[in-house]
């Protein structure tokens, strides 16, 4: 990078999910809601918690915690929903994200991002853009495809799953 460069910078939600830190770019958030009333849908992929109510719009929702293989805190008062907006097919579809917490909007430079290790997260490397270290821990940067709809079944606006007649 030459000294005319400015050096990016990216904002970044930071959640818990069991003892582990994760960001998530800040441009993906919607909003951050209290942990409400699930509707579970049959058959839907093990990750998939429900859909919520949100504002008269049906929006599915996912156990981040599942999904990544992480065994999260349990339910507590701190438990919450990161709504996101993620592409998908050319439109954005909003979800939601169950998380155990939600912790604060931290910056981080290209040169604080460190790339993802080969071994070790236990987590599918392509989920993670990358490790932020933050006062003498990790973040770990997840990449939108966490949220990839392709996996979840898809719920309509009349509260059917995609598909469905």
């Amino acid at each position: 990078m030459s000294s005319g460069e400015m050096m990016e910078r990216g904002r970044y939600l930071t959640f818990t999910m069991g003892e582990e830190g994760f960001g998530l770019e800040v441009a993906h958030v919607r909003e951050i809601m209290e942990l409400t009333r699930i509707t579970e849908v049959p058959g839907a992929p093990v990750f998939m918690r429900g859909v919520i109510n949100l504002r008269g719009n049906v929006v599915p929702v996912i156990d981040l915690g599942v999904k990544l293989g992480i065994t999260g805190r349990g339910r507590t008062v701190d438990t919450c929903i990161i709504v996101v907006e993620v592409p998908f097919e050319g439109e954005n579809t909003v979800m939601g994200a169950v998380v155990d917490s939600v912790q604060e909007v931290v910056e981080f430079g290209d040169d604080e991002i460190e790339a993802t290790p080969k071994i070790g997260t236990g987590i599918k490397k392509d989920l993670i853009k990358g490790i932020g270290k933050r006062q003498g821990g990790f973040i770990m940067i997840l990449d939108a495809r966490v949220f990839s709809a392709e996996e979840l079944v898809i719920v309509d606006a009349g509260g059917r799953a995609a598909g469905e007649g």
